[in-house]
Parts: C-alpha cells; sequence; structure tokens
C-alpha cells in the first residue's frame, strides 16, 4: 500500500536500505554464508555483480536457491544472529513524535524485514513503518522462494516506489525534505529520486557517489543519521553544508 497523498504535508519522509543499513550484518548473506553454498561462491557472485556479467536479480536467485532449510526455521537463525543499529530504534521513536514516515525500500523478502524489524521496534510498532520489498512463496512441501517485486535487473528498482513522492511533492511546491538511508549499489537509483543520501562508511555506495556526484554524506549509524537530520530540519544545516561533494 502506498501512502503518496496521505505523505504529502509531511516535513520529511525517511526511505531506507535494510540489509547492511538498519542490520549490521546482510541477513541473505548471512543465510547464504552459513545455510547456503558458502562465502567463497557469494564473493565469486558478488565480484560479477560488480563488474556486469551476472544481474544482482540472477545472482541473488542463485544465493537463495543454495539454502535448503525451510523459511520459518531461515526467520528464527537469523533472529538469533542478526543484530541491528540500535540508533535505528531511537530515530523511529523521533519520527514517530515529529510525525515523519519512515519506510523501508529493500531488495530482500518482507518476511524476514517485518520479523527483524518487529524484535527491535517491538509488536506494537511494527506496522507504523511501510515496507516497500520483494516477498517470499512457501511451497507445501516447505521448500521457498523468493518472489521479486518487478522484472528488473535488481528484482525491485527502489527508484520506482520513491518516485511517486518526489512527484507528489515536486507538484505541490513543498519544501518536504526526502532523506535515504544506504549502503549498495542497489540504492543508487533510489537515492537520486531524494534530497540527501547517507551513505553507509566504507561501503561500495560511498565510492559511487563521489564519482557520480551524487549529494551524499556518510554515517557509522543511525545516531549519525538522526543527528544531521535534526540539525537540516531545524535549520541549523542545509544540504549543501552536509553534501561531501560539495567543494
Amino acid at each position: 500500500m502506498s501512502f503518496v497523498k496521505e505523505y504529502a504535508d509531511k516535513k520529511a519522509i525517511i526511505f531506507t536500505d535494510f540489509d547492511g543499513t538498519v542490520t549490521l550484518q546482510d541477513s541473505n548473506d548471512y543465510l547464504t554464508e552459513n545455510l547456503g553454498f558458502g562465502l567463497e561462491k557469494r564473493l565469486e557472485l558478488n565480484d560479477k555483480i560488480l563488474n556486469g556479467t551476472i544481474s544482482f536479480r540472477e545472482a541473488f536467485s542463485l544465493m537463495l536457491e543454495s539454502i535448503p532449510t525451510p523459511f520459518d526455521e531461515c526467520i528464527q537463525y537469523l533472529l538469533k544472529n542478526i543484530q541491528l543499529d540500535p540508533g535505528f530504534k531511537e530515530i523511529f521513536h523521533w519520527a514517530q513524535e515529529n510525525d515523519i514516515p519512515i519506510i523501508v525500500v529493500s531488495s530482500g523478502m518482507k518476511p524476514i524485514i517485518r520479523a527483524l524489524l518487529e524484535n527491535l521496534v517491538g509488536e506494537d510498532s511494527i506496522d507504523k513503518i511501510e515496507i516497500v520489498s520483494n516477498d517470499c512463496k512457501v511451497n507445501p512441501d516447505n521448500t521457498w522462494e523468493i518472489v521479486y517485486r518487478d522484472e528488473t535487473p535488481f528484482g525491485h528498482d527502489k527508484s520506482r516506489a520513491i518516485k511517486p513522492y518526489r512527484e507528489a511533492r515536486n507538484a505541490a511546491d513543498s519544501k518536504q525534505v526526502l532523506f535515504y538511508c544506504g549502503d549498495g549499489v542497489s540504492d543508487l537509483s533510489a537515492a537520486r529520486e531524494t534530497d540527501l543520501l547517507f551513505a553507509k562508511r566504507g561501503k561500495d555506495l560511498v565510492t559511487i557517489c563521489r564519482r557520480d556526484l551524487i549529494p551524499f554524506t556518510q554515517f557509522d549509524s543511525f545516531k549519525d543519521i538522526l543527528a544531521n537530520m535534526k540539525s537540516i530540519l531545524s535549520g541549523v544545516k542545509t544540504i549543501d553544508d552536509l553534501d561531501e561533494n560539495k567543494p
């Protein structure tokens, strides 16, 4: 469900990637490395994605197909092993207090994202976070497969989820600020639809932003993001002040 019209009067919207951004480890990589074909094969596929010999969608499918574990057991395994950035809970409560929506835009699978987020923010709060992602089909024999959101090489072109909000903001001539938080290549198209990208320090996305002159600022945790969002929305700083591509 999209809340484009409902969010048109909000002073800001926070869009965020999930794996490696909200989580401290990528949940899909973790499953692949520990329950699937392992780290070495995953890294080989990652190199092929980066050099363009295979699409993210193709590589991701191969990763997930290598995991024989039933889906419900995968979720329990992740709940025991995946850590989330504690600063995300703080930013969630701040956003609620200030009527700022948070929308998770992810290439992962909704049941996993929801379970991990619920574990962090609580069962009563999970429905206050919109999740736009791929899904999962569990078959009668307990095998499972990813259900991609669209037909693109990413399986989920994140920019498609964000573009309607930007268009609605521009049509209303609003001063609404669109933020995006991410860490990887799949976040690039999404970042282009927003005003400021928070890119995780040390990740590929930082290198790409510098190369393509995309407005961005680095972060180590969501505590950094919260401090910068507060400064922008209060007028203490501007987006240009934080943009690391500005001279």
